[in-house]
């Protein structure tokens, strides 16, 4: 395995490993597994998983209509 060397900004450096700490795995783990993540599994369809999970969720509005507005607020 080879090493390598990255410039991160310090406090994402702490948040990630405050983050590996509470998930039992060092930030060196967390990163390759990411990393692996993103080259290596294959890439779906974001919109066409979105609609399956709303399908799944089987969501009932009781005829209540949305506004695009109110989709909006935070």
């Amino acid at each position: 395995m080879k090493n390598l060397t990255l410039a991160v900004d310090e406090r994402l450096i702490d948040e990630g490993r405050k983050y590996a700490q509470e998930h039992h795995t060092s930030l060196n783990a967390l990163i390759r597994d990411l990393l692996e993540r993103v080259v290596r599994e294959p890439r779906s369809d974001w919109s066409a998983e979105c609609v399956r999970e709303m399908e799944a969720a089987h969501g009932r509005s009781k005829g209540k209509k949305w506004q695009r507005e109110a989709l909006y607020r935070v």
